[in-house]
């Protein structure tokens, strides 16, 4: 009898193993996916949330979004390596280059350019003509918002009073309100504003153009995972369902219908590299 009770207990104990062995082996990271703060915390949610799902559900692997209170502490979490997925330009300097990061996609866009800008009604034409006053931008690790156009007042010997405003939209309300004078921006998010604020602005200056944000991967996330991960961004314009979910998402931040992902090596991101090349010290 008392073999018969150790048998059973064995049994027993052996049943609760395979009941959580399928359990168990189910069982997948989560990866966290941070793309900087190019709009308020809301809208940047409203927009990637609907994206983050759908390539959840094609690709077999968890992402959730991850997004700091400003730019500059989303890439924190980036550096501070709390993410491993990304859609970012601030990976291309020399002192991040080391840390691993791969481009493996970017987001199909027309060129984007790095933009002063004052509003229609603004009394200034010329950039020289902000001397001394007050110019919004997103925040320190804004490149093409900010260390692209503020190169160019540096460059030009423009002195100009730097105010952040957290994210592109915190940088236009400071215009608006005219606390500041003009902004340092990115051009399709100057479009995306205008088009949801019904405002009109003045370009003073603008750079060449350049390519829209880029996917990155770690290199803690394993390839099998990474190359799943990539296909359903890139596949997403091709299917029914993604093509409605950009869309959607698309017209909350003033994107075009068709803005969608494509694969990427990381070729485009030469001038980006570049610009630390001639950079002034404080902005490399």
């Amino acid at each position: 009898m008392k073999h018969r009770r150790h048998w059973l207990s064995f049994a027993a104990a052996s049943l609760a193993l395979a009941a959580a062995a399928p359990t168990l082996a189910q069982e997948a990271p989560v990866y966290r996916f941070s793309p900087v703060n190019q709009y308020g915390l809301e809208l940047t949610a409203r927009y990637w949330n609907p994206i983050i799902e759908y390539i959840t559900a094609k690709s077999g692997v968890k992402l959730q979004l991850k997004i700091g209170r400003t730019s500059a502490d989303t890439t924190a979490y980036v550096l501070a390596n709390e993410v491993e997925f990304v859609f970012s330009n601030h990976l291309f300097s020399p002192d991040r280059d080391h840390l691993g990061w791969k481009v493996f996609g970017r987001r199909q866009t027309p060129p984007i350019h790095s933009q002063i800008v004052v509003l229609a009604d603004s009394p200034y034409q010329k950039l020289e003509q902000l001397a001394n006053l007050s110019v919004a931008f997103p925040g320190p690790e804004a490149l093409v918002a900010y260390k692209f156009s503020y190169a160019q007042l540096l460059n030009r010997n423009i002195p100009v009073e730097v105010v952040f405003g957290g994210n592109m939209d915190g940088a236009f309300a400071q215009l608006a309100s005219g606390r500041v004078k003009a902004v340092g921006a990115n051009s399709q998010l100057t479009e995306g504003w205008v088009k949801r604020e019904g405002k009109k602005i003045r370009v003073l200056w603008q750079s060449d153009p350049l390519y829209d944000l880029a996917l990155m991967a770690s290199k803690n996330v394993p390839e099998k995972d990474l190359k799943a991960v990539a296909k359903a961004f890139a596949d997403m314009g091709k299917d029914v369902q993604g093509v409605k979910i950009l869309a959607a998402s698309g017209n909350l931040v003033g994107l075009l219908p068709d803005a969608s992902f494509v694969a990427s090596n990381g070729s485009e991101y030469v001038s980006y590299r570049n610009f630390y090349k001639t950079a002034p010290p404080n902005l490399r």
